[in-house]
């Protein structure tokens, strides 16, 4: 699957557009502030129904807006659309021109994964980060997961309710069997998900970081020390959970440890090699979604340019070319990417076909560029 068209309308500082995307590879070439980022945030809007710069919708909406639309035809001719509205905080959805009320239907027909300057969050932004990521992927990858989240997510607010409301241990015996017993199902479901996220990520070091691939790791935390069992843990901490308000273990409180060798990634990689591993897991789960949904899904990397030196942009241009999906890609000046094309361009010599498009972005506007001149 790849986007045929894009239009935006009222989101953030772009001006209303509607943009031809090539099949395969996109640049969009401009200064910071220009619209750039504004233009990925639409795309992974439309992708997850949220944005992956904030939480609130005021600073999404172009200045003196109530609502912004986002819509995209795809290479299947499946037309989505999401529009919301600031004041209101209603949301609009439509599926084929027709009104549809679940996100669900949308996302299911639209995959889009993306590495940001903010994706470092999943090595310094706590726990939480960590969470997100996994569990968008599992959202396409896991079908049994939703529900079996959704039943542990309300035992667990019922359960944070007797907590709170002081129930005795006699009380809580029925919730933390409950609770027990969900929480184990999706943390199980979790490990047979991260298990093949690592052996997917495996393969992606091998082609991004081959020098230290056999040496990395992912440690699955499933919520609970290690060797203990869950319901021991929550009985025994009866007084602690009294005092917090909450519940203290289970599978909300789940992290992820990316190691080389004994040591945390984050400690040991140079920034680049981290934004290079980063760009692995990112392209390890779009793996998962495309075996488990036959679904490409879209890659959007914000700012190439960061981070890398030519040789690493190098081997990621590489690396994108053997995914064979569609990629869009901001940067700041067409130098950045001049791997990308020298490889792109070389792959495909028929000259017969677009190899790709590119756009400049400036001041919020979107311009296709024909000539590509190289600086050096």
């Amino acid at each position: 699957m790849s986007v045929v068209n894009f239009v935006t309308d009222n989101f953030r500082n772009l001006v209303s557009a509607q943009i031809d995307l090539h099949p395969k590879l996109n640049f969009f070439i401009g200064k910071n502030g220009s619209g750039k980022s504004s233009l990925l945030e639409a795309l992974f809007f439309l992708g997850h129904g949220k944005s992956f710069r904030t939480t609130k919708l005021d600073h999404i909406v172009s200045f003196a807006h109530d609502n912004f639309v986002v819509s995209a035809k795809d290479s299947n001719d499946t037309q989505i659309g999401l529009s919301k509205n600031v004041v209101s905080q209603t949301t609009k959805l439509k599926l084929n021109g027709d009104v549809t009320k679940k996100l669900s239907n949308l996302v299911e027909n639209f995959a889009v994964q993306i590495v940001t300057p903010e994706s470092f969050k999943l090595f310094f932004g706590g726990p939480k980060e960590r969470r997100k990521f996994v569990d968008l992927g599992m959202f396409h990858v896991k079908h049994e997961f939703i529900p079996l989240w959704r039943h542990f997510n309300q035992i667990l607010k019922q359960r944070n309710a007797a907590i709170r409301n002081r129930y005795t241990k006699e009380e809580m015996v029925y919730w933390n069997t409950a609770f027990t017993e969900a929480a184990i199902s999706v943390a199980n479901c979790r490990r047979v998900y991260i298990d093949s996220l690592e052996s997917e990520l495996n393969n992606m070091l091998a082609l991004l970081l081959p020098d230290l691939s056999d040496q990395v790791t992912i440690q699955y935390l499933h919520g609970w020390p290690k060797n203990r069992d869950l319901l021991d843990c929550i009985e025994q901490g009866y007084d602690r959970e009294f005092q917090q308000g909450y519940s203290l273990y289970g599978a909300h409180k789940f992290d992820l440890k990316f190691m080389f060798g004994k040591h945390a990634i984050e400690a040991c990689l140079s920034r680049g090699q981290q934004k290079l591993f980063l760009l692995a897991l990112t392209f390890a789960q779009a793996k998962l979604i495309e075996k488990v949904k036959r679904l490409k899904p879209i890659l959007l990397i914000d700012d190439i340019g960061a981070e890398l030196d030519v040789n690493s942009r190098t081997v990621l241009a590489d690396t994108i070319l053997q995914m064979n999906c569609q990629a869009v890609i901001t940067a700041i000046d067409e130098k950045m990417i001049k791997p990308f094309i020298v490889n792109f361009c070389s792959a495909n010599n028929d000259g017969k076909q677009q190899k790709f498009k590119m756009f400049h972005v400036e001041h919020g506007k979107v311009y296709a560029r024909n000539e590509i001149k190289m600086s050096e």
